[in-house]
């Protein structure tokens, strides 16, 4: 029997995860090393391992579906294109104002983000157009084209134009755009209207501005690797997982990459809603520990928590409806993500004040952490867990071997000594610091929102994330922790479970009860009738394509907004919806008149059935780690425990704790007072003891 597959693939910052389900339900992974100055390079490699596991040719894909650290790196490391904006006169340092706030009011030491445009580059035109979308100034086109030649001239690569009102009447947007890319073929544009068709104008230039910026890069990496996959023999079209957990084409994202800056963490957290559904979970919080940085997301009664506005910036990362003000600044769809730079590959040193710390600098795929052997020299967590006992000899399915005694000297020498420690105390202190850093990720997302977290049940995944679960879990009082199948691979797993999207928003002004749904039914059907020609030009049918709708409303006289589904248009029925939204969110019942912000549409389509949990079949698992049936390991302050290590397909029933459990993709650590057993998913339920 011939079978056809898909193929999904997750590329970390140090390692890239790859899931093939085969279309009779069994399943392949790998775990490779990234490739970050070639990233394609470690997804070809990885390709070709699971092709040959699953005995499969490279035309037999159907869909490759990928999340890539690109958009986010492009960012975090200030390797964007040269960018240009053209606004309106008057206008051109929205930018460094901002929204007037800081992350931290007493934090005299913060500096604010340099724009991603430099204010030399940032030119004005001669233009206006009023608040109810009337044209007060004609566009001075001039303006625009003497910007261009001045932007030729500088070697600008990327180019915004954002003009005040815009959202109501692009008129001038348009004209300005069209012939900025007639004259200048070889710089890219980006219309704020094509992004982000909102009031707003700090936050739709700073949309504009970063899509811009990661535009070149991210359409370049793309564009090789299409040519790559074609080279090895791939037919199959491109699907890349977008910030919202969904999937968007290639050619999409090549166009509106500021709506793929998260591409393959929200990837995890929508396959954690897949899983929680079939394990009958409503209520986790997935957690997502990779090699470079920990994240939280929450399911709340069955819901991924989402949000319009998502902010990027080093550090510490929380959700959006937190005073943020650190970052850049993007109004898409995402998953509501709290995010800390702590991860497996984090650099545990010691700072002027001789205080041990841990992340956000990270050693990355290379040079690694030093028990790769690959020439890093800074102790990291890895190097902390490999000493405890808590990883074992052999990863990532036994192709990567770690270097113990190496690591022992690192920790000894850079840590130890100077804070007069054993070897095993410092190692222990990393462990520790992390774990506290990661805790903050996960209050963000549940204590913060006013939920308790001994309420819900902690999901684990990512290379490192159950490595580390069950002591996060006992910290918040979480009492359930699971363990889904390929922890290791389940960001790339997650990719399977999601839907093809497309977005369609349009403005709305005014209050909720004055709003006229005679409006709202044509700018419904407009949105609508732009979404279904866009799938189907994607290859969509129309029956597969399924619409739901939101809209944004908020208090009279506020600026955050929320958003509230509905199916049919009715003021006096949306009113108290967000009411109750607005109770949940912030603790108050307000009595204040309601306005309407934006009419929103999701529209879903897939050629494909979304991975199902239940009906996966895992493949033969390599050697997971060395092979011994005890070890010794560091649990805690009270020394060395002689520990059982068990393969992971050898847990078929109830086990207590301590015991290693070693897979292909992770380690599982499940401490004493801990009991693991195995569900009906193939997951492994940890119960641990409530805290005194």
């Amino acid at each position: 029997m011939t079978h056809s597959a898909r193929l999904s693939v997750d590329i970390g910052g140090t390692f890239t995860d790859l899931v093939l389900l085969r279309s009779d339900g069994a399943s392949f992974s790998a775990k490779v090393s990234s490739t970050p100055e070639a990233p394609e390079d470690a997804l070809v490699t990885g390709m070709l391992e699971v092709l040959a596991a699953a005995e499969l040719r490279a035309d037999g894909l159907t869909e490759v579906l990928h999340g890539t650290t690109v958009g986010s790196n492009t960012l975090l490391q200030k390797l964007g294109a040269r960018c240009g904006l053209i606004t309106t006169r008057g206008f051109r340092d929205v930018l460094e104002i901002g929204r007037l706030r800081t992350p931290g009011m007493f934090d005299l030491t913060w500096d604010k983000p340099e724009p991603l445009v430099a204010r030399r580059y940032r030119l004005e035109a001669t233009e206006r157009v009023r608040a109810d979308g009337t044209v007060m100034t004609p566009l001075r086109l001039e303006d625009v084209l003497a910007a261009g030649r001045f932007f030729a001239a500088e070697g600008i690569e990327s180019v915004a134009i954002c003009f005040l009102n815009s959202y109501k009447n692009p008129v001038h947007e348009r004209q300005a755009a069209t012939a900025f890319a007639e004259a200048f073929p070889a710089i890219a544009v980006t219309a704020s209207m094509d992004v982000l068709p909102e009031a707003g104008e700090y936050e739709r230039t700073s949309t504009t501005a970063v899509n811009a910026y990661v535009l070149p890069p991210l359409r370049g990496y793309l564009t090789r690797l299409e040519q790559k996959l074609r080279a090895h023999g791939v037919t199959a079209p491109l699907l890349i997982g977008n910030s919202n957990g969904g999937l968007s084409s290639a050619s999409v994202a090549q166009q509106k990459p500021v709506f793929f800056i998260s591409s393959g963490r929200s990837s995890g957290a929508v396959g954690a809603q897949r899983l929680g559904a079939a394990t009958d979970e409503a209520n986790l919080v997935a957690f997502d520990m990779g090699g470079t940085t920990a994240s939280a997301a929450l399911i709340h009664r069955g819901v991924l928590a989402r949000t319009h506005e998502y902010e990027f910036r080093a550090g510490m990362s929380v959700p959006s409806r937190f005073i943020k003000a650190g970052g850049y600044m993007m109004r898409v769809p995402t998953v509501d993500v709290a995010e800390v730079g702590n991860g497996a590959g984090s650099i545990a040193a010691i700072d002027p004040a001789g205080l041990l710390t841990v992340g956000p600098r990270s050693a990355g795929a290379v040079p690694g952490p030093v028990c790769y052997g690959r020439g890093g020299t800074q102790p990291t967590v890895t190097d902390a867990n490999v000493v405890l006992g808590l990883l074992p000899p052999l990863l990532a399915g036994g192709s990567l071997s770690l270097d113990i005694a190496a690591a022992r000297a690192a920790i000894d020498r850079q840590l130890a000594q100077p804070l007069g420690l054993s070897i095993e105390a410092a190692a222990y202190g990393i462990r520790e610091i992390a774990n506290a850093n990661m805790v903050r990720a996960i209050r963000a997302v549940t204590v913060e929102r006013g939920l308790d977290p001994r309420d819900l049940t902690l999901l684990a995944f990512g290379g490192s994330g159950p490595v580390h679960a069950a002591d996060l879990a006992r910290t918040l009082g979480i009492t359930r922790v699971l363990f889904p199948p390929s922890p290791g691979v389940f960001t790339a797993m997650g990719m399977l479970a999601g839907t093809v999207e497309h977005h369609e928003l349009r403005a709305l002004a005014g209050r909720l009860d004055r709003v006229d749904a005679a409006e709202v039914a044509a700018l419904s059907a407009e949105m609508q009738q732009a979404a279904v020609a866009q799938l189907t030009a994607q290859g969509y049918e129309a029956a597969s394509i399924a619409c739901s709708y939101e809209i944004d409303l908020r208090l009279d006289g506020q600026d955050a907004a929320l958003s509230i589904p509905f199916d049919r248009f009715d003021a006096a029925a949306l009113r108290p919806a967000f009411i109750a939204a607005y109770r949940d969110s912030y603790g108050y019942t307000p009595t204040d008149a309601v306005e309407a912000v934006v009419l929103r549409l999701h529209a879903h389509a897939q050629n494909s059935e979304p991975l199902d949990f239940r009906a996966l079949k895992a493949a033969a698992p390599g050697d997971g780690g060395g092979g011994a049936a005890r070890r010794e390991v560091h649990f805690g302050r009270g020394g060395a425990q002689l520990t059982p290590v068990l393969r992971r397909e050898a847990v078929t029933g109830p086990i207590d704790g301590p015991v290693i459990i070693e897979g292909p993709d992770t380690t599982i650590v499940i401490p004493s007072g801990a009991r693991v057993a195995p569900n009906a998913t193939g997951s492994l339920v940890a119960t641990l003891e409530p805290a005194r």
